[in-house]
């Protein structure tokens, strides 16, 4: 039997954790389509040819199951509702309750597919309260790329620099990030005319052209800007990364490599974090030659993170997917109303419709049938 998927993203950096789903769906033997609701996103898909350009085609393609790496998804599209996520659990957004936002349940989804314990214990007890999705830990299909770790790593040291490199990231909300910070930008200059160290550099998608323009302008033989989404390449190459609170540094501690964080929302054991742009080189040393101390904290968070080192997390989703879109769901309640909520969807996508798939979508066998 064959099924039609849709993979369903918002901004260009959830493109590379479509990749490897899209690879698994199409070696199964099965149909895949993507859509984006942003033009971001469809910039980034543009030379896909699987992506459907508007959501009255995504209405008509009819898919079994969606895929999204989204918050919410438009409900009145058929098809098993599959969070996949846009990100780790980072800890980056904190609710007045003392929760998280990774956690906030929209009630749109039937299954979430987690990537490891740290998320799937707080989703599972959430779904035993709620009752109307479920949740099955799969491991992440980001980080599929990543693994055999110990592979990608020895086709990265052939070409590693004589130099320390350093990667860094930054995510985009103002208060958090690091690329604004005038006195971090100073330091890193100075350092990158020190030729003591190499820097590459990305920066989150959604940060303005002037914040883009500034960091570019550091440039030179020690300084590389890379304007991508797809941040796998640069990890193996970095010896340490430097963030702030980007879920980058989830996944670039996969590797068992040190993270520097400047001024880190939570403290975490397992990363070097500062508050002070005049420590920063002294971080980066400590980082280059971490006590065995910090790797075994490292090692702990890992496992708790993402325990899954076959990059098969994607084969994983796609299997655990079909095998719930046939399991009866008698057991689950319909998804909550969440009338404004949809509304809101319709409104953004300009497409309205009384139709709404609130059951958990289940289809049949075809010996069933």
């Amino acid at each position: 039997m064959s099924y039609k998927f849709l993979i369903y993203i918002s901004y260009s950096y959830a493109v590379p954790i479509g990749n490897p789903l899209e690879d698994e769906i199409l070696r199964t033997g099965n149909t895949v389509k993507w859509f984006s609701d942003s033009s971001n996103g469809k910039e980034g898909l543009k030379n896909n040819p699987h992506l459907l350009n508007t959501i009255q085609d995504v209405v008509a393609y009819e898919p079994d199951i969606v895929l999204a790496a989204t918050d919410d998804v438009p409900d009145f599209i058929t098809g098993l509702k599959v969070q996949i996520f846009h990100g780790f659990f980072a800890k980056k957004r904190p609710l007045k309750n003392g929760k998280f936002y990774h956690f906030r349940i929209r009630g749109l989804y039937d299954l979430y597919c987690t990537q490891g314990p740290s998320t799937t214990t707080e989703f599972t007890r959430l779904a035993k309260k709620l009752k109307h999705f479920e949740v099955i830990e799969t491991g992440w299909s980001k980080v599929d790329p990543m693994f055999p770790l110990e592979e990608k790593l020895t086709i990265s040291d052939a070409t590693t620099s004589q130099l320390p490199t350093i990667m860094i990231a930054s995510t985009f909300t103002e208060r958090l990030s690091l690329a604004y910070d005038n006195k971090v930008f100073e330091e890193i200059q100075r350092l990158s005319n020190s030729n003591a160290y190499k820097f590459i550099m990305v920066l989150h998608p959604k940060l303005p052209l002037h914040i883009f323009r500034k960091w570019q302008s550091l440039t030179n033989e020690n300084f590389t800007f890379f304007d991508t989404t797809d941040l796998t390449p640069l990890f193996f190459k970095a010896d340490i990364l430097f963030a702030d609170t980007t879920s980058a540094i989830q996944e670039f501690v996969l590797q068992k490599k040190p993270v520097v964080t400047f001024k880190h929302k939570v403290h975490e054991d397992f990363l070097i974090d500062i508050d002070n742009a005049n420590v920063i080189e002294s971080a980066f040393k400590k980082a280059l030659s971490p006590s065995k101390e910090l790797m075994d904290k490292i090692e702990a968070y890992i496992l708790n993170l993402h325990p899954y080192f076959d990059g098969k997390s994607s084969m994983r989703v796609i299997e655990t997917c079909i095998q719930f879109l046939h399991q009866d769901k008698s057991h689950l309640k319909n998804k909550p109303l969440n009338l404004l909520r949809k509304y809101k969807i319709r409104k953004r996508l300009g497409y309205f419709t009384f139709k709404s798939f609130n059951k958990p979508y289940t289809l049949k066998k075809q010996n069933d049938i």
